[in-house]
């Protein structure tokens, strides 16, 4: 599948959608658009209440919910969240349970076919008997108060989507909200944020096509050396990796392992395996990102302890960075026991999933935390050797564990799909067929007299730590009650899937880090590799996993001497014991953010919650002096060039002389370079790496990119130089960073003007904030233009801390962004700053759909109200839920 293909998929397209529903909403007008917009003044009878709940919104529509008790409040937020979000919370479910079908027809099957073989419902259901007994009370009387608002509500009263899928999909009826719903969200989110999956399968696929010497150039070890870990003076490197060895050959010199390495690699290079690969990706790309995925995506988190903060307590900063829409992924919200107890212990705000209840990242009274990914490897592919319905396990054979899926479709017959598994997992390659991707030669030479690989029928299954039963749950409860360090450690052990870098800060002044999540022990199929670097022989039980990381073992810190702590995907630690990853992100924004916190401290200087918004905002390019430098060095006559054509690219590459490596969004010296800039490294990955690779591998020019790039400049003999759709010619290193600078003098001239001083990186670098359903190709450009938002000109880009990432094999284009910011004060709470990409409403029409977006892109931040004083100064509007039946 190409990558466009591949982007659009992640849109949800409706293919079909009548252009009558553009004439539906053109006559019946207003009346029809705002009647499922929320009450929010007055009373409104909720059934279930023990006693009242206050609603008190403030100008923006975000919510603070006071309560006498636990369960009143869960309530009040389901009943509020449908009120805001509920065509959002529906979309969820029915992706997260494989019935996207039957909301939008037969454009949701392919997704539901993969989600089912993945079984996430089936895995919240059993999830949800083994949580603590009071997470489960709250997920019901979440789920009552969502089905308090539904009640008595059709389709189109509850949100403007349902009228426009009214064209398309008849008499549709909105189900009652259950727990298992809120579970499989959680899904969800292990899924987009799991680690390593699509690295496994690029090698795998990138072993018939090149050398084992150019896959450990494009997937270049750690550099321990020069970039710091999470925090340095806390784990010392106990063993500091080297060169991955990514060489089949080689291991199979070394290997020793009861399944020959021979065979494996092999039966990686097998035309049934490679097809299997294959399948496995277009399967893999089926899903949505409903949080954002790929190696870019990531997140940028810090904490400062009392002798760098202004106000001698902790400061804390948090972005994620995921993929952009609209609505955003984060719901605001503030939780409030009216009068704390034991027996009501919420008093927390901050940033929650709609149709989840509780507050996901956030402070409460006494702590503040914050997300990043950790990104470690829990997930496994397994090459199967199949006959029939059975599966080989060492010499003998055992059967497929199979069962039934009926998925329904809107306005087509049902489709009955059989999913078959292994001990390891749902077997992906069964799910959607794909062409024949078997490369040009295989990793290990032919052994004369040995039968290859190559006859047997291979499929792949998987392994995840996110389809067995976890208590993630629990953790959300925990965390939004946790008073103390110690408390917060026992919340984090619960939060299994997706395991996170969690930091920490407390109103007493202490900062720490959690590294927590199910991450699994097992051995990998060559020595000289880690495990999980290549797919695993399901055949042989030696590579089944051996259980999990003890959480004991998992890196954390308390008030660490360097004072602040750091995570933005980096490596925590240098140790292999245990072994997390191999591949985490280089490091470039973890390195950025380092340096403006020293330089703001440097000599008795301090931080305040504005310097750590703006560092927030910082758009240097980290990786850029390296390829300028380069770049600057290289000759621009190529054979045959005229003075006017060389001084035509020069004039371009001038830019670049005294540019400041920033990447401003807009018309100034900086912009202009920063536009330049990028258009050569898009053309430079294209021309290094994108004739070798497999449709779908393309270079997208992440941190990895960046890493292997700085590798390649100092190695000029590297076969990746020479491109291979230039028979007869060799390229050299020099040659292909020309013609890089010479592509894309001519292609930012074809697209933004002739003169490069007139050039802008927010020309080029535009935002588009897409509806997840009714925003995609094949919905009539007058829906789209209702509930779509864009045209943003942005700074930043890709490993930069203002990540608004691109990908360069689809376009500059922003992929994923910062989908919130905030800043918690822990000296005073309510001068905490926060901001969320779109607005609270995901009702298009509403005045808080897209609300904070325009301070959103400019880097401002809004005050956020904590003490119900300060929360009621700010009340804008305020709602009483009363009980009744």
């Amino acid at each position: 599948m190409s990558p466009l293909r591949v982007a659009r998929r992640a849109a949800l397209v409706i293919g079909g959608i009548l252009v009558v529903a553009a004439l539906v909403l053109s006559v019946v007008g207003v009346s029809l658009v705002r009647r499922s917009f929320p009450q929010t003044e007055g009373e409104i009878t909720v059934p279930g209440l023990a006693a009242k709940v206050d609603v008190l919104r403030d100008e923006r529509g975000i919510p603070q919910i006071y309560g006498d008790s636990l369960t009143d409040i869960a309530k009040a937020q389901g009943f509020v969240h449908a009120q805001d979000r509920f065509f959002e919370m529906d979309l969820r479910r029915h992706v997260t349970s494989g019935r996207l079908s039957e909301l939008v027809g037969e454009a949701g099957l392919e997704t539901d076919k993969v989600v089912r073989t993945m079984g996430w419902r089936r895995v919240a259901e059993e999830e949800l008997p083994t949580l603590d007994p009071q997470t489960r009370t709250t997920l019901q009387a979440y789920a009552d108060g969502v089905n308090a608002y539904l009640r008595g509500r059709s389709p189109s009263q509850a949100s403007l989507e349902y009228v426009v899928l009214g064209t398309k999909v008849d008499n549709y009826q909105i189900e009652k909200w259950t727990p298992a719903d809120s579970i499989a969200w959680l899904k969800a989110m292990a899924w987009d944020l799991r680690g390593d999956y699509s690295n496994e399968l690029a090698r795998a696929r990138l072993s018939t096509r090149v050398t084992g010497a150019q896959i450990a150039d494009l997937f270049p070890p750690y550099d321990v050396a020069n970039t710091p870990i999470l925090a340095p003076d806390q784990w010392a490197p106990r063993s500091t990796p080297g060169q991955v060895s990514s060489s089949i050959p080689a291991a199979l010199r070394s290997s020793a392992t009861r399944a020959s390495a021979r065979e494996v690699a092999d039966a990686i290079g097998s035309a049934s395996a490679q097809d299997a690969y294959a399948a496995v990706g277009r399967a893999l790309a089926a899903v949505p990102a409903l949080m954002g995925r790929g190696e870019g995506i990531g997140s940028n988190s810090w904490v400062v302890g009392p002798q760098k903060s202004a106000t001698g307590k902790p400061l804390l900063a948090n972005d994620p960075h995921l993929a952009p829409g609209i609505p955003g992924i984060w719901y605001q919200v503030g939780l409030h026991c009216r009068e704390k107890s034991e027996q009501c212990p919420l008093d927390v705000a901050g940033f929650s999933f709609s149709g989840v209840p509780g507050v996901v990242i956030g402070h409460n009274d006494k702590i503040a935390w914050g997300f990043t990914n950790l990104d470690p490897d829990v997930s496994d592919f397994y090459l199967e050797k199949i006959d029939g319905n059975r599966v080989q396990r060492g010499a003998t054979f055992e059967p497929l564990q199979t069962r039934r899926e009926v998925i329904k479709v809107a306005g087509q017959p049902d489709e009955t799909i059989t999913v078959r598994s292994t001990r390891h997992g749902p077997i992906m390659s069964d799910v959607l067929p794909a062409l024949d991707d078997a490369g040009e030669r295989s990793p290990v030479p032919p052994v004369e007299g040995q039968a290859t690989a190559g006859q047997q029928d291979f499929a792949v299954s998987m392994a995840w730590t996110g389809l067995q039963p976890a208590k993630t749950a629990d953790a959300i409860f925990a965390l939004n009650v946790a008073q103390d360090f110690t408390e917060f450690r026992q919340a984090a052990k619960l939060f299994a899937v997706p395991a996170q870098n969690l930091i920490y800060a407390d109103v007493d002044g202490h900062i720490g880090y959690q590294a927590p999540g199910q991450v699994p022990v097992r051995v990998s199929a060559f020595k000289g590799a880690p495990p999980g670097y290549w797919p695993a022989p399901g055949w042989d039980e030696t590579y089944d996993w051996q259980g999990f990381v003890p959480f004991d073992s998992m890196p954390y810190a308390l008030d660490p001497d360097e004072g602040f702590i750091v995570t933005a995907n980096q490596a925590v630690t240098a140790s292999q014991t245990p072994f997390l990853t191999t591949e985490w992100d280089y490091g470039y924004r973890s390195q950025r953010i380092r340096e403006r916190i020293e330089s703001a401290t440097e000599n008795g200087g301090t931080l305040t919650a504005a310097k750590m918004a703006s560092i927030q905002m910082d758009s240097r390019n980290q990786f850029a002096p390296t390829l300028v430098k380069a770049l600057l060095a290289v000759p621009l006559a190529g054979p045959g060039d005229s003075e006017d054509q060389v001084a035509f690219t020069r004039e371009a590459q001038d830019l670049l002389r005294d540019w400041d490596y920033t990447t401003p969004a807009d018309g100034s010296r900086a912009g202009a370079a920063a536009a330049y800039y990028n258009a050569v490294w898009a053309n430079l990955l294209r021309l290094l790496f994108d004739d070798e690779v497999p449709e779908g591998l393309e270079a997208d020019g992440n941190s990895r990119h960046m890493a292997a790039v700085t590798r390649l400049l100092q190695n000029p003999k590297s076969p990746w130089w020479d491109n291979r759709q230039t028979p007869g010619i060799t390229e050299s290193r020099d040659e292909i960073l020309r013609q890089a600078q010479v592509e894309a003098r001519l292609e930012l001239t074809r697209k933004i003007g002739k003169d490069p001083d007139d050039w802008r990186w927010g020309k080029l670098h535009t935002l588009d904030l897409t509806h997840q359903v009714m925003g995609g190709d094949g919905v009539p450009g007058i829906v789209r233009s209702i509930f779509n938002r864009g045209g943003y000109e942005m700074p930043g880009g890709s490993s930069i801390v203002n990540a608004n990432g691109w990908r360069a094999n689809l376009g500059y284009e922003t992929s994923w962004a910062p989908s919130m910011r905030m800043v918690v004060d822990l000296d005073s709470f309510d001068r905490s700053t926060w901001i969320n990409q779109t607005g609270a409403s995901g009702h298009a029409f509403n005045g808080h759909y897209d609300d904070q977006t325009e301070d959103w892109v400019e880097g401002r931040q809004h005050p956020w109200a904590f003490t119900e004083k300060a929360v009621r100064e700010a009340t804008d509007e305020e709602l009483t839920l009363v009980p009744g039946s």
